[in-house]
């Protein structure tokens, strides 16, 4: 763990994540809020390759045995998982001043936006990314259809975004131009880590390139690609910017 003090001074939310898309979105989150209001975070890096996330423990915690979840002791220890979840839930209670979002009262059309794009990656791009980059790098034989299929569904998706970009916007959800929210953090990750997938370039779309030099180049982002590391992940995933 890390950040860790005595009970009385410990931060209110304890990450359990790994360097994986995933953990990275809630992981460029924390850092974010930590950069505009000085919050803090203790995270329990999660030994991926001994399977500690199937262990009853974690199990008790998240019983998906996947990697993030958050617990948060200012709230009776109230358990988050399920990334889009987690970012939704911290934007509500650790951002009050809606910098990476919106209130839905308040802001309801906004809001609609940022929680459709967060669903459009969530249902989307994850889990066809995900199961290109299975097909790719870790199954234990090759299958050429399921290669082509989950190749042409990611590049679909990522038309997709190109699409929203391309209308005079800098970020997905907010008016005019947009705002950089969770709907942002959410994605940004798989395009992140493309190269695993077998995505060399992004000429192909202009708007989602533009949109990834941009942001990925923020310093909470290479700080977030290594919550969570350990000597077991060290190499999982990592890429610069």
């Amino acid at each position: 763990m890390s950040d860790s003090n005595s009970n009385s001074t410990k931060p209110a939310i304890i990450l359990y994540t790994a360097p994986t898309p995933n953990g990275f979105k809630v992981g460029v989150f924390m850092e974010e809020l930590r950069s505009a209001y000085g919050f803090n975070y203790e995270f329990y890096p999660m030994n991926m390759p001994k399977q500690e996330h199937k262990e009853p423990w974690f199990l008790a915690i998240n019983p998906n045995g996947r990697i993030p979840a958050i617990v948060d002791r200012s709230r009776n220890n109230f358990v988050v998982f399920e990334t889009a979840a987690i970012l939704i839930y911290l934007q509500r209670y650790y951002d009050p001043e809606n910098k990476f979002g919106w209130d839905a009262e308040e802001s309801p059309e906004e809001y609609s936006e940022m929680m459709q794009w967060i669903f459009f990656s969530h249902g989307g791009v994850g889990p066809m990314q995900g199961q290109l980059n299975h097909f790719l790098n870790a199954a234990t034989e090759v299958v050429p259809y399921a290669i082509t299929r989950y190749t042409n569904e990611v590049k679909r998706l990522y038309n997709v975004l190109d699409i929203r970009l391309s209308q005079d916007r800098d970020y997905l959800a907010g008016n005019g131009r947009g705002k950089y929210s969770i709907a942002d953090m959410n994605v940004l990750p798989w395009l992140r880590i493309r190269e695993y997938s077998k995505i060399t370039s992004l000429d192909e779309w202009p708007n989602v390139k533009r949109w990834c030099e941009t942001t990925l180049s923020r310093p909470t982002w290479e700080v977030a690609g290594n919550v969570g590391r350990t000597e077991g992940t060290g190499s999982l995933y990592r890429v610069q910017g």
